[in-house]
């Protein structure tokens, strides 16, 4: 028996690592071209929205870094109802054409990124909208190549996944795992490709047509999403539009997870979300991690002859595979090693919000709990 499990892990490596798609690889990447004259680039075609919920330690780092985007820049900065003085540390960076909406109260079953980006949204009359969240840090030129990487490649909808931090101990073994486990379950190449049913982003950083938005319906569309990007990414494709997602080292995030209490609550935020709140997959989940990414681990221990060989492949093609996301973050390729606790943590997280799914709560952000139903 132990022969035929370890031999089903090693066969399911060997099928993962040789998909066309190849989700483990970080091939579609944008990050900023030295050569493009970012003070003098035009960008009055568009509007940035940032929906803006007790964000007064960040937000005035994310103006700073859209002052250094370009020319003609206009700024929506949605107040969601914050109480720590997030629209007067805005006021005082000083950013010409900003624009500071105090959010009205949040209708019943909307989600309040969605319904502070529907007001952001209404405030909009350039043609391209630019989606960021608060917490988010431009490099200079970021902004100018995503610009161009729209234009010229006929794209109504491009989006960046921010570099998260990888500070502490917590952080360095689990978020690189946030992108790689995103990557699986939304392979990069089949949601860029335009003719496949697959669609992703990242909610941090998209730039897209308005056009594109208000023909969904704006964010009403989806106004009740957990997991806003993928679901608005998915509305604008079926609508006929052209989207690409990709990685990037100069889209930041300067929000901190320095705790593993905070990265499993961000974590199981949307972790059963992504399954359609199905046991059945939750189950079918459950098996396969613990067959692909447990199971070798326990096989190099227990297991002899040819299940122990199985186990070792296994094994390494799981670390192998983890190697690009660590090298992508210039981290040590040791941490690939601890791949099997790593996926266990991630599962364990994914059964606390099924959990808090089956207590009647959907997801909690931001002090708000969103009930099922």
């Amino acid at each position: 028996m132990s022969e035929l499990i370890s031999g089903v892990a090693a066969l399911l490596w060997l099928v993962t690592a040789l998909l066309p798609w190849q989700s483990w690889r970080c091939r579609e990447t944008l990050d900023v071209d030295n050569n493009i004259n970012v003070e003098a680039f035009d960008l009055s075609d568009i509007s940035v929205i940032i929906p803006a919920r007790n964000e007064a330690e960040v937000i005035a780092a994310t103006l700073a870094g859209l002052k250094q985007q370009g020319q003609g820049l206009r700024v929506i900065l949605v107040d969601d109802e914050s109480d720590d003085g997030t629209a007067k540390v805005a006021e005082k960076v000083g950013f010409p054409g900003l624009q500071i909406i105090s959010s009205t109260p949040l209708p019943a079953a909307w989600t309040g990124k969605l319904w502070a980006q529907e007001q952001g949204l209404q405030a909009v009359t350039t043609p391209l909208t630019l989606l960021l969240d608060a917490d988010i840090c431009l490099q200079p030129g970021i902004l100018a190549q995503l610009k161009i990487k729209h234009d010229t490649e006929g794209l109504h909808f491009v989006s960046l996944m921010a570099m998260l931090q990888v500070t502490s101990v917590w952080e360095k073994l689990l978020m690189p795992a946030f992108i790689y486990f995103f990557k699986m379950l939304y392979p990069f190449a089949l949601a860029n490709h335009p003719q496949r049913h697959v669609a992703a982003a990242a909610g941090g950083c998209i730039l897209v047509n308005t056009e594109a938005l208000h023909a969904i319906g704006g964010m009403a569309a989806i106004k009740n999403a957990v997991i806003d990007d993928c679901t608005l990414a998915k509305r604008v494709k079926q609508a006929g539009y052209k989207t690409w997602v990709g990685l990037t080292h100069a889209v930041i995030s300067r929000r901190a997870y320095t705790s593993l209490a905070e990265i499993w609550d961000m974590v199981a935020r949307t972790a059963y979300s992504q399954l359609f709140y199905s046991k059945f997959l939750l189950l079918v989940c459950t098996g396969m991690m613990l067959l692909m990414y447990c199971l070798p681990w326990v096989g190099l221990i227990c297991f002899v002859g040819n299940a122990w060989l199985f186990s070792l492949f296994a094994y390494s093609v799981m670390s192998a595979l983890y190697l690009p996301t660590l090298n992508f973050y210039a981290l040590n390729k040791m941490w690939a090693l601890f791949m099997p606790v790593i996926a266990g943590l991630y599962l364990l997280m994914t059964w606390t919000s099924a959990v808090r799914y089956w207590r009647g709560e959907r997801s909690r952000w931001k002090g708000r709990i969103y009930q099922k139903g």
